[in-house]
């Protein structure tokens, strides 16, 4: 049945809007009038965030472009591009299954125990990265990082998993060798979250712990997460090895992801 020549343009809209972005693009492919009605602007709004055009108000591009894409395109420019924000020190990008709200916090973003101190760490730029400098641990004994973000900028009702995206040096690292090092995610106001004892750099008979993300970094999850209706509450994202019997050198940070639990890069 046509359901183009039965329902008004209106009920269409409605209906296909209430499904999933991936069940749009099905619906454009029934018929050239489906197409029309599926490919609106009233169906994508909806997968759209309500704050969208807050958010790209807030970032490093240009915003009026952006905002005048029809909204499938502009959702599909939001989930297969990062969109940079706080003076590029904060990325955001849309889940393409779902358009649930993902970010990472570069490294400039975190707090990181004597960034400051250049013969502890260092900033570089690296073409790999979607932010313009990036962390490389020169020397410490002490290592502790530290990432946090507002519940109320993520999405609702919503698993949330926190990442540590990370690499290291190609010429030299030291200390991490089948040494583990602690992850945890503490949600304000929430039991303390799960700590997590990881291998970041295990040796070829270890099991393999981080994952390649495909472009150029690996990732490990730090921990996980309920958004349950994004109250003024703050996620705390923590990587730590305090034994300072050994100095540990060579770890590159891009950051730390937060997207819905079990969702790829």
């Amino acid at each position: 049945m046509d359901f183009t020549r039965v329902l008004p343009e209106e009920c269409l809209c409605l209906i296909i809007s209430l499904t999933s972005p991936r069940d749009a693009c099905r619906s454009a492919l029934v018929s050239p009038a489906m197409r029309s009605v599926a490919d609106s602007d009233a169906v994508w709004e909806r997968s759209l965030p309500c704050d969208y055009k807050e958010i790209i108000s807030g970032s490093s591009s240009s915003s009026s472009s952006l905002l005048s894409l029809p909204k499938k395109d502009l959702y599909f420019r939001l989930s297969l591009h990062p969109l940079l924000l706080e003076n590029g020190s904060k990325s955001f990008q849309l889940e393409k299954e779902t358009g649930k709200k993902c970010y990472m916090l570069g490294a400039r973003a975190l707090s990181i125990i004597w960034e400051d101190e250049p013969e502890y760490w260092g900033w570089t730029s690296i073409p790999e990265s979607r932010f313009s400098e990036v962390a490389k641990l020169e020397i410490v004994w002490w290592l502790e990082v530290k990432g946090k973000i507002k519940t109320r900028i993520l999405s609702s009702r919503t698993s949330y998993a926190a990442y540590l995206v990370f690499k290291f040096d190609d010429e030299y690292r030291y200390g991490f060798r089948n040494r583990s090092v602690s992850l945890c995610v503490n949600v304000q106001g929430g039991a303390s979250g799960e700590v997590r004892d990881v291998l970041l750099d295990p040796s070829e008979n270890m099991p393999r712990q981080a994952r390649e993300r495909g472009n150029g970094w690996m990732e490990i999850e730090m921990g996980e997460f309920w958004n349950e209706c994004g109250d003024d509450g703050t996620v705390e994202c923590i990587l730590w090895e305090v034994n300072t019997a050994y100095r540990k050198e060579g770890l590159i940070i891009e950051g730390i992801e937060l997207r819905p639990k079990d969702i790829g890069s």
